[in-house]
């Protein structure tokens, strides 16, 4: 006679199951480290997940393994919304503000690693314009990879951006790149996030654009030449 044991006869179940938690984890704790930052508790990642914490902890032994795994997705993400945006063909101007509206919108700017910063730092100040800067060379078509998830590559494209509206004469002088990251963190609540809409210049905005559209349009008309 054999005795079934726990959960035996419902492994796909269990699978199910076990996917799901790790789906609500990682949604809560994108929207928590949005929120409050990378320093807030995972009793508030699990909390929002509707899960216990073990559960949290099972998945993800330390806070530190939970936070690499959201800022790597989110800086995956950007680095193909950046390069899309200086490869796309689109007008220099359009192209970074195209690029700040979709991060700003999706809120993946809020969840950049603390190294993103000194990244940026690292970077300089923006040319003087002096004609199309040299752009590095597109990845050929290939999808994203561990690379797009280092920040140094989203920051040599954001750059790149940044220096080429700079050469359309398109940015106010003296821009650096770290002032465009502070763009990509604008700190506006999650509940108030909403998407630019299609064909929208987030540039141009209404009296009754959501609060992250209008704090878009504000540090956008800070950036731009005029």
């Amino acid at each position: 006679m054999v005795v079934a044991g726990p959960g035996t006869g419902r492994p796909g179940r269990l699978r199910v199951d076990a996917r799901r938690n790790l789906e609500s984890v990682l949604r809560a704790a994108r929207q928590v480290f949005g929120e409050l930052g990378y320093d807030a508790p995972m009793e508030e990642v699990a909390r929002r997940a509707g899960v216990g914490v073990g559960t949290v902890y099972r998945r993800f032994p330390s806070k530190e393994v939970l936070v690499r795994r959201i800022a790597a997705e989110e800086v995956a993400w950007l680095t193909a919304q950046a390069r899309e945006s200086l490869y796309g063909g689109g007008a220099a101007w359009e192209s970074l503000a195209g690029f700040l509206g979709r991060a700003v919108a999706s809120g993946a700017g809020r969840l950049l690693p603390p190294e993103a910063f000194r990244y940026a730092a690292e970077l300089g100040r923006v040319p003087e314009p002096r004609g199309p800067e040299a752009e590095a060379e597109p990845s050929g078509g290939a999808g994203p990879g561990a690379a797009d998830a280092d920040p140094r590559l989203l920051l040599q494209l954001v750059a790149a951006l940044v220096a080429r509206a700079a050469a359309a004469g398109e940015l106010r002088p003296g821009v650096t790149v770290s002032d465009v990251v502070l763009v990509l963190t604008a700190a506006v609540p999650v509940h108030a996030l909403t998407a630019l809409p299609d064909g929208v210049d987030p540039t141009e905005g209404q009296p009754g654009d959501a609060p992250a559209q209008r704090l878009l349009q504000i540090l956008l008309q800070g950036l731009q030449s005029r």
